[in-house]
This record gives structure tokens, sequence and C-alpha cells, in this order.
């Protein structure tokens, strides 16, 4: 159809827009698909697009004017999906797996991971499958299946191995293959795989897993951790490893401690409790720096016996990437009782500031602040305050009296108050309003109680793992931002009976929710998830509009409300286009980046709760938009593996 949107199994429209759609249909059809001249190769070889990240691609045949012509030229399904499994079926409840990949493109070759960590390389114009591999992980054993994406490795030389594609497993082992054919790289390790549990302690299967991909410098892959939330205090350690690219010999482990702390369990094992990195790392090759997001320490709302663990916790840390020794470090938030951590992958980018040009590190957050720091020394680039904080903490506990404010670029989210309190009717605002009333709220950092309290924003963000996308010309950053209230509560140990948020260790358990009314419905007015531009060099907002509606959210007549909240993230080109899935809506945008207007939509089989890429591999030759829809394993959406790939027509 022409227009703005691209229907992939759409359903069938009612008499009366088919009626219309008869009207229009000849000056449609008078109007011709755009010419594909123009345009030249642009890669992404890295998951963010490049080792700094950014999200950012130099293609250009798809613009602004030409974007509402994009079709489906590919799809490939790898049969790698887990249904899910609920209270009272045979074995104990499991989630369905979500699909969050993001692929990458190296030459003419498309790789891509499963959310049960199956490797695929297919050819990049046509999706036609190359190979396939299979590490055999057990779809029983692991609570949250993922795999963000895989890393490439290129020596240069002719031969086996010279090129290799490493992936992270849930059952944490790093495996190395050869990019021509897929088989294991049998140099690399124990017959091309390395066990990222040596020197972990004891541990269910469920607590600890590899995520997301790699991080490729020079020759080492150096890998972080998912650590199960909220469930003990000495939950494994959260050890940073960096293992030659060639041999899988560990070349250094860092393990997020002061220098004062013993970094070991008395029987040898990195020591229990410390902070891990589960999100994407991003590289220097010419500083030689791994920059490194890292997580808050275990257990998330209640931190009494940590007294110096979490000092590298919710930071950015910059690491020598010869030895793991600490460069710099910043640290967003202190003493982290919030969960909080720091989930994006750091973004690097020469900022122009004034007459200057910068190299920074660009840090977004869950809080919704943005953090610009030197690469060099970590030093904020712009004035971040140190302002009070709520204080007044359970018994046991301790608070930090300030935490850090950046007051340049501007905090994507104001205070709330239950005069904010909304709903349908009179009837759940009033409820959303009672229910805010009674929950402690004194703004942004506000201690979790053994009342309630609210904690705005939510866990989720703010700014997630799939933030930011930045137009390295324009200087213009893009994130998407949640904008939902949740709650935290400490329930007294012997109060505490069956929960999944046991925080073993502590004297506290932790119950967490959305602040909702008895329909169910967030307490605060939508939009609930934005796309937002801020110039970063000025740190202004340039624009903000709500992602998605609620149509797949809700049924009948409640598709009308705009901005639900997704995970996943934008990519922007050099033409100024920003495309995103993200949502919990069976959809894929490309807005404008002046505007912030959608310019093109395509309905999806299911949500697509990833970071897309796109690329062009010949200048004569087509560019593709590709994005993971498989839906998310913590929503209502159907589970999928539908790779999908867009492009204008031939």
């Amino acid at each position: 159809m022409c227009g703005n949107a691209s229907s992939i199994g759409s359903r069938s429209a009612p008499l009366l827009v088919m009626l219309l759609g008869l009207l229009v249909l000849p000056a449609c059809g008078a109007e011709q698909p755009p010419d594909l001249g123009g345009g030249g190769v642009a890669t992404w070889e890295a998951w963010g697009g490049a080792p700094g990240g950014a999200h950012f691609s130099s293609a250009t045949q798809i613009t602004p004017e030409n974007v509402r012509w994009l079709e489906l030229a590919w799809e490939h399904r790898s049969g790698d999906i887990r249904l899910g499994r609920g209270f009272g079926e045979d074995g104990p409840p499991l989630p369905p797996n979500g699909f969050q990949t993001t692929p990458i493109v190296i030459d003419d070759t498309l790789f891509y991971c499963t959310s049960f960590n199956h490797v695929f390389a297919l050819d990049a114009e046509t999706g036609a499958e190359k190979w396939h591999f299979d590490p055999k992980v057990d779809k029983e054993a692991h609570l949250l299946p993922n795999c963000r994406g895989v890393s490439s490795w290129r020596s240069g030389e002719a031969g086996t191995c010279e090129h290799r594609i490493f992936v992270g497993t849930l059952d944490a082992r790093l495996i190395a293959l050869d990019a021509e054919t897929g088989e294991r790289c049998a140099d690399f390790g124990e017959q091309g795989e390395v066990d990222v549990t040596h020197r972990i302690s004891e541990h269910l299967p469920i607590e600890y897993s590899i995520t997301s991909p790699p991080a490729i410098l020079n020759d080492v892959a150096i890998t972080g951790s998912l650590v199960l939330d909220n469930t003990r205090t000495d939950a494994p350690s959260g050890v940073v490893r960096a293992y030659d690219v060639r041999t899988g010999e560990l070349r250094w482990a860092w393990n997020p401690l002061p220098p004062d702390m013993e970094p070991h369990n008395e029987d040898g094992t990195y020591r229990s409790g410390t902070t891990n990195v589960w999100s994407v790392m991003a590289v220097d090759e010419e500083r030689n720096l791994v920059f490194v997001p890292t997580g808050n320490t275990n257990p998330d709302y209640f931190g009494g016996h940590r007294q110096g663990l979490d000092h590298y916790s919710s930071s950015v840390v910059a690491l020598n990437g010869d030895t793991g020794e600490v460069v710099w470090h910043f640290q967003m938030v202190h003493h982290d009782l919030w969960d909080y951590d720091t989930p994006a992958q750091p973004t690097l980018m020469d900022l122009r500031v004034g007459d200057e040009t910068v190299p920074v590190v660009v840090q977004v957050t869950k809080m919704g602040m943005t953090f610009v720091l030197h690469r060099d020394t970590g030093e904020p680039v712009f004035p971040v305050e140190e302002r009070p904080v709520p204080q007044g903490a359970v018994p046991g506990e301790y608070l930090s009296p300030t935490q850090p404010f950046p007051s340049h670029v501007p905090h994507l989210l104001p205070a709330i108050s239950s005069d904010d309190a909304w709903g349908f009717t009179f009837w759940d605002e009033g409820a959303c309003r009672d229910r805010m009333q009674e929950l402690r709220y004194d703004g942004i950092y506000t201690p979790p109680s053994l009342g309630g309290s609210i904690l705005y924003p939510s866990n989720g963000g703010g700014n997630n793992w799939g933030s930011p996308a930045i137009h390295l010309d324009d200087q213009v950053m893009v994130v998407l931002t949640w904008r939902v209230a949740a709650t935290s509560q400490l329930i007294p140990r012997d109060q505490c009976g069956d929960t999944l948020q046991r925080q073993l260790g502590t004297p506290y358990c932790v119950e967490t929710g959305i602040v909702s009314s008895p329909l169910g419905v967030p307490c605060l007015a939508p939009p609930w998830a934005t796309v937002d531009a801020v110039d970063l060099a000025a740190g202004k907002l340039l624009w903000s509009v709500p992602l998605g509606t609620s149509r797949n959210l809700a049924p009948f007549p409640f598709w009308w409300i705009e901005g639900v909240p997704g995970t996943g993230g934008p990519i922007v080109t050099k033409t100024g286009l920003i495309f995103i899935g993200a949502a919990l809506e069976h959809a894929f945008r490309a807005h404008d980046l002046a505007t912030g207007e959608v310019l093109w939509k395509a309905d999806l089989p299911t949500s697509a709760n990833s970071v897309p890429m796109t690329y062009q591999t010949r200048p004569d030759g087509r560019q593709y938009v590709v994005v993971a829809v498989g839906g998310h394993w913590g929503a209502p959406m159907p589970p999928g593996d539908h790779l999908m790939a867009f492009a204008l027509p031939e």
C-alpha cells in the first residue's frame, strides 16, 4: 500500500475502511517506488554498530522521503522457542522466551543468536542460511532466556578460524566458532569453549549466565555475567574476565572490589556478592580501554551488610585492556537501594563543545539522567552536583546523604505526587490517589520502607539497556524512556513466606510491583513510554513523543492509549531516521529525527523487544533494516523467532 504504513499479517479491514481504500487507490497507484540509486557500503560489525556503541549507521539509501516504501525483504525463523509453563502445569513454572538479539554483519554475512544461544550465519542480502550451531543449552534450566548478540574477531590472515564468532551462553560458556563454517575453533579452550563458571562459588544454573556479547579488544574477549537479583548476599561473584581469543587462556580478572578488600572467598573462589556486569561493554582500541557498566550489589533493595562492597556498583568503569586494572570510575548512584544499576552500553563519541572537540563517554541511566564523562579521566564534562536526597532508612540500613545530579543534559523524568494520579474514571483515579498517598514518596531516591515506597522512576527506567542511539554528526541523542511508577516494600524475615525476592542474608525480603489501579492500569497518566531526542552539546530536549499504542495490550475500545512500556531501543541513521520497535505492541516504526513524527510503521507477528540494526553490503545493493521479533519473557506477548529484514522495493 502507499502512504506511511506497511502491513505484515494485518487484521481484516472493516468494510468502510476497505471502501475508503478503493477511493484513494487510483491516486496511490500513480505514485512510483523510489530509485534504489544512492547509498554506499555501511557496516554493523559490533552490537552497538561499532565497538564504541552509538547505534548509528552511515547508511544513506533509506531517507525520510522514501522510508514509507519499505517492505519486508526476507524473514528467518530459527524454531528456537519456549512457550512457557504456568503454575499447576507439568514441572515448575517457566516464562516464555523473548528474542532480544541484535545481529552483526561482516562483509556479506549476517550473524545472530537465539534466546537459547543457537548461532546462525545468513546471507545478508537474502536471509538464506549458511550455517547453524547448536550449543545444546538445557531449555528447562534457565529462568530468563536471552542472548543479546554475538561478537566478531578477525586476525586479518587466511585460514581456519582466522575469523571467529564468539557467543556467551545461558549456562556460562564462552564459545568460539569459525565464521566460515560454524565449526568450533578447537584451539580455543577445550574443543572451542571455556567454562566461565571456573572459580565461581556454588550456585544454581538460573543464578549465573552470560546474556550480552563479549567485548573484543585487540586479542582478548571480555565478558561479564548475569547474576540473578535479590536472591542472597553471597550470590555468585560479578567478576569480569578477559580470555585470549586464540587459546581461551585467562588473561586477567577484575572482581569489583576496593583495593582493601580480599577478592577471594576462603576456598579460593572469587569473592561472592560483588557487583556484576550484565549489560554491554564498549571498547576504545586507541586508548586500550574497556568501559564497563556495573550492576548494583546483591541484593538490590537492602545494603546494610555491604560496608564498601558496592564501591564500584552502579558506575561506569574504565579498565586497562591488557591488565584489567581500573583506570578510572564514576559512580552514578551511591549505595544503590533502588535497582538503579547501570543498564546501558557506555557510548563513545567526540563531542563538540564550543570550539573544542572532547572525547567522551555518554552514559544513560535508569533514573533518566545522562552523564557525559571525559574518556581519558572520567571527569564530568558538564557540572554534576551532589544534592541531598531523602533519608530515613529501615533498621540495619544506611543511606548516602547525597546523590549526583547532572546539570547540563536535562533530567527526563520530573517528580510526581498524588495529584498526578490518573484513571479512566473518577473511581479508579480515586483508588490510585489513595494508593499513592499511602505509600512513602519524598522524590527520587526515596528509600525502601516497611510500609512501601514509590520507586520513580521504576527499576526498569528511565532509560534501560537498549538506549541510547546518537547521531554522531548532529550530536543528537535518542532514548526510550519509561514513565511508570513502581513500589518497593521490605518485609521482616519472619513474615516473608514464599517469595522469589528472598534477599537471604539480610533482615528483609522484598516485594516490588507497579503502582496500578484496581483495573491493573498504571496510576500515572500516559504516555508510559516516550522516544526522546536531546541535543547533547546544548543540553536541550528537542522533542518527546509517545512510543506505541495499547492496541495489543487492551481490549477494544481501549486501543487509543499512546505510549506503552516495552524493552529494547532505537537506532539512528545518517539521513535522520530513527528505527524502533521496543513497545509492547506488534509494530516497528521509523521516526523523523528532526521532529519525532512517525513516517512509517509495519505490523508484526508479535512485539519487537530488541534493538534493530541496518546495513548495506554493496554500493549497488539494497540497504536493509533488521529487527528481532519475538516478544519478551516478562510481558503478555506471544513468544516468537522472527528475524525480519525490511528494504526499499527492487
